[in-house]
This record gives structure tokens, sequence and C-alpha cells, in this order.
């Protein structure tokens, strides 16, 4: 296990690194989680054993928002510096460009509900409760609720929970595109190690080119977007594993490969 910080922890198995919020009672992310989730995030994507991350808050809670009380007093001129470092946080997250999972139990609200949008998956417990409830602040979400949301769920539902404020319960996330699979409270865990398995011995080049091809393109135009996966389609002929892949297609038929991860 590495330690970043007082509240973040990562601990990688099998290729698989679980990072880990662990601040009592409800996981606020005040600044030190934010710092050591964006230099856990770091180290993860540097880390080539790595296959794939699970974000996870524990069985009770995933991250019930920011810390309220460390920004009750701030003004304006801290907050804009303050606002920008935080998205910075959150993007190392999205970042890593290994396939990630977001494991909810318990509350996602506000900033924990953002961390979850960041990964490429959430597994939710079925009785997890998520929203963006800063409009009763007399605020707006700030490190991705009105972006990523938007780009989950399409801008009315998006504006239905930052207008609103309102929780939804597990069911309702997962029927507007915010969770992509509900499980049974207390084994979101192990449903997020399900969820990321069949990632660990794929093709981790191709998988990184493809997460990056996804990402990327939904910042630009679609000419642009195509250019950027036909320079990573193409760029995948340089490693092992598409000779690999296409050696055992060729022999054995789809789906027999074993990937070296080069």
């Amino acid at each position: 296990m590495t330690q970043y910080g007082e509240f973040v922890s990562t601990e990688i198995a099998d290729g698989i690194a679980v990072l880990r919020i662990e601040r009592p009672k409800m996981n606020a992310l005040n600044e030190e989680v934010q710092e050591g989730l964006a230099a856990a995030a770091l180290d993860l994507s540097r880390d080539d054993g790595v296959r794939a991350v699970i974000v996870y808050g524990g069985e009770k809670v995933f991250a019930a928002g920011a810390d309220i009380k460390e920004m009750r007093t701030a003004g304006y001129a801290e907050m804009v510096k303050r606002a920008g470092r935080l998205q910075d946080c959150f993007a190392a997250v999205a970042a890593i460009p290994v396939p990630t999972v977001a494991a909810v139990a318990g509350y996602a609200l506000g900033g924990g509900c953002e961390l979850s949008m960041t990964c490429d998956f959430r597994v939710a417990a079925s009785d997890a409760k998520l929203g963006q409830p800063e409009i009763l602040l007399g605020i707006i979400p700030g490190a991705g609720g009105t972006q990523r949301l938007t780009r989950l769920v399409g801008p009315a539902k998006a504006k239905d929970l930052v207008f609103t404020g309102r929780m939804i319960d597990a069911q309702e996330a997962l029927a507007i595109g915010l969770v992509d699979e509900l499980c049974e409270p207390g084994a979101v865990l192990e449903a997020a190690k399900k969820k990321v398995a069949p990632f660990v011995n794929g093709p981790r080049l191709a998988l990184r080119a493809a997460k990056a091809s996804i990402d990327q393109g939904l910042q630009v135009d679609l000419a642009t977007a195509l250019r950027i996966e036909s320079t990573q389609f193409a760029g995948l002929f340089a490693t092992k594993d598409q000779q690999i892949g296409m050696d055992s297609f060729v022999e054995n038929g789809p789906g027999k490969a074993q990937f070296s991860g080069e």
C-alpha cells in the first residue's frame, strides 16, 4: 500500500489498483484529499504494471462532496485559484490512461459525484444516492458537474439535477446513464473488480489508444477527432500485441489471443 497524505492510498494486486479515499466520516474532499488524488493518479499513470484502476471510498460512502467548512469563508480571489486546482486534481484522475471504474456506495454528492464521473465507468450499490446539490448552497458545481454530467446524461437531465440539487437513487442514476451497473449493498468493490477484470490481460497499448481516442475526440470537432483516431490506429501497428492479435485471429479465430502488453 502507498499512502498519499493521511486520507488517500493505493493498493495494487493482479494488475488492478484500488485508489482509496478514507476520511471519516463522509470522505469530504478537502484540499489534502484533492492533492492526494492527483498525486496517486500521476503515479498510477506511470506504472506499466497497472492495467485498471478502481476509485473507492469504502462500502458506506463514496464521497459526500467538498469540505464546506473549508470553503465557507473563502472569497472570490481565493476560489479562482482553488477552483482551478480542484479541476486539475480531478483531471489527473480522468487522465489515468488505463480503464477506470468508480465503485460507488452510500453517497456520491457534489464533488463526490464529480469524482465518479472522471472514471470510465461507474458501478454503484443499489442503495447508493447521487447528485449535484451545489445550487442549494447558492453556487454551482465546480469540478466538472456542469460538463461531464451533461456529456453523460444529456443537457436536459443535467439541468434537472444541477438546477434542483436533488439527490437521485441508484435506479434512476442507472436509467439516465449516470451509473452503468448496480450491485448488492456491501459488494461494490468486488463488482468493480469484476467490471475491469477483462481488461487486465488485454492489449494494454490498444486499450490506452482507445481511451485516448474517445476522450480526446469528445473535445474537438468530428474531422479532428477522426484524425486522432487514425493516428492512434496506425500507431498500434508498431506494437507486439497487434501482431499477436492478428496471428491468433488467423490461426485460431477471434478472442483467443494471449497478449503481452507490449
